[in-house]
């Protein structure tokens, strides 16, 4: 197979094995990510991953602000792409932008399309406990992960699965399913497949708030929260006005929590903290107030004088 000419879109970590596939196998001609922004305590400009691999291979790095830029849309026509490949980049792409490849635009999703439509796939599979993810290679078009399937391969969630390992493993299988696609294109045997509308689900950005702890849910569905918030923002819950947050937890689901209101702590174990859940029960195993380091839920516990019968929030 010929060296396709193509122009990658992506920025965070997950799509780097994909970029890295691109670079192995084709003609990468110029890497398109987020501008660089500020991070950490001295607010120093960090480039986003991919840009950092972009600039280390040699390959021209784009970082345009305004993608309806037309003076962006020229260069990428000056570059003669046969197609051009998004990988988490981010950010909708104008139809004016679509329309510079040959082939267009192929986008790697991480979740099983029509499922999970939108920024955070991979936290929302986890947050709804689905047992069942995978990588989508839709064609881009104007709507939100609207565009029919190329190529699709499924892979099981893992019990032990959370957002950092499920998103490594996608990122993975990502490369390899876009590698496959496009072979498939050249050789004109791409298919195309609409997808089903009446089965899309949407998964929005995470907000902060994703993160606090419902204790009216059943224990499964809170630790199915945990794992799909682990990269951001992370499990909490509130304590004394102020939050804690939660490093480890175990779902007892089939404990009674012997007719106790959600969120009221049980009993104190030698590590761990006991909390009424709506079905079931949550061990807390590891926590982190603010300001402080890590340590056990029972050494927490003791420290703020939490009890049996005490309502965290």
């Amino acid at each position: 197979m010929r060296p396709l000419r193509v122009a990658f879109f992506g920025s965070p970590a997950f799509a780097l094995p994909t970029l890295e596939a691109l670079l192995r196998q084709h003609d990468v001609v110029s890497v398109v990510t987020q501008p660089a922004k500020p991070a950490g305590r001295g607010l120093e400009l960090r480039q986003p991953a991919a840009a950092k691999l972009a600039l280390a291979a040699g390959v021209p790095l784009a970082q345009p602000r305004r993608l309806r830029d037309p003076v962006f849309h020229d260069s990428l026509r000056a570059l003669d792409l046969d197609v051009a490949v998004t990988a988490a980049y981010g950010r909708i792409l104008p139809p004016q932008l679509l329309a510079v490849p040959r082939h267009g635009f192929l986008n790697v999703h991480a979740s099983l399309l029509p499922r999970w439509r939108g920024a955070a796939p991979i936290q929302h599979a986890l947050i709804a406990g689905d047992e069942e993810s995978g990588v989508t290679i839709m064609q881009t078009e104007e709507g939100l992960d609207t565009g029919p399937i190329r190529l699709q391969r499924r892979v099981k969630v893992l019990a032990d699965d959370d957002a950092v390992s499920l998103a490594a493993t996608l990122a993975q299988l990502g490369a390899e399913v876009l590698t496959e696609a496009l072979t498939l294109l050249v050789e004109g045997s791409l298919p195309l497949t609409p997808q089903d509308e009446a089965a899309a689900t949407a998964a929005p950005p995470l907000t902060a708030e994703d993160g606090h702890v419902r204790w009216c849910d059943t224990a499964t569905s809170i630790a199915n929260r945990h794992r799909g918030v682990a990269l951001w923002p992370g499990t909490s819950f509130g304590h004394a006005g102020g939050r804690v947050k939660v490093l480890g937890l175990v779902a007892h689901q089939d404990a009674d929590a012997k007719g106790a209101p959600p969120g009221q702590v049980l009993s104190l174990g030698p590590e761990s903290v006991v909390v009424a859940a709506g079905t079931g029960t949550v061990e807390l195993l590891e926590v982190k107030p603010a300001s402080r380091g890590a340590m056990s839920a029972r050494a927490w516990a003791n420290g703020r004088g939490v009890k049996a019968g005490v309502t965290l929030v």
